[in-house]
């Protein structure tokens, strides 16, 4: 088992190092080019750089992840994707993807997009707060234990 991590804008890459690293799980953070950094990671740890292109970190993760692996995105389509591939897949602010939740939740984007396409102004994501921080590690440290 493996942690994937969609991680060009994921608020809780620390959480998920800290956790996967205690219960001796490895984390691949797939990130952009963009993104690039020479910091040391730690054991366990490995990054997979991708062109800057729109979901090219996406098929990165589909190409590698395997059934039962673990992926954290907050990207409703890669999302999607996992749930048919058997994997485990949770949202940064604290919940997990099922195969009950996603189609509403692809479903309330494709017409949050339509509405955006005719003119109109739909709200963005509420802000990260520390309460979803929380709720993320307890929710992650569950998945481990239950692994």
């Amino acid at each position: 088992m493996k942690v994937y991590v969609d991680a060009d804008a994921c608020p809780v890459k620390d959480i998920i190092i800290s956790q996967a690293s205690n219960a001796e799980i490895p984390v691949i953070l797939v990130t952009s080019f963009s993104h690039f950094t020479n910091e040391e990671q730690p054991p366990g740890v490995e990054i997979i750089y991708v062109d800057t292109g729109a979901d090219a970190a996406d098929y990165r993760i589909m190409k590698l992840a395997q059934k039962e692996d673990i992926i954290v995105t907050q990207d409703y389509g890669l999302a999607s994707l996992a749930l048919a591939k058997g994997c485990i897949v949770l949202h940064h602010k604290g919940f997990v993807y099922t195969n009950d939740n996603i189609d509403q939740l692809l479903q309330t984007r494709y017409l949050s997009a339509m509405a955006r396409k005719s003119g109109k102004r739909t709200k963005g994501p509420k802000p990260f707060t520390d309460e979803d921080r929380e709720k993320f590690g307890e929710l992650f440290k569950g998945t481990l234990e239950q692994l």
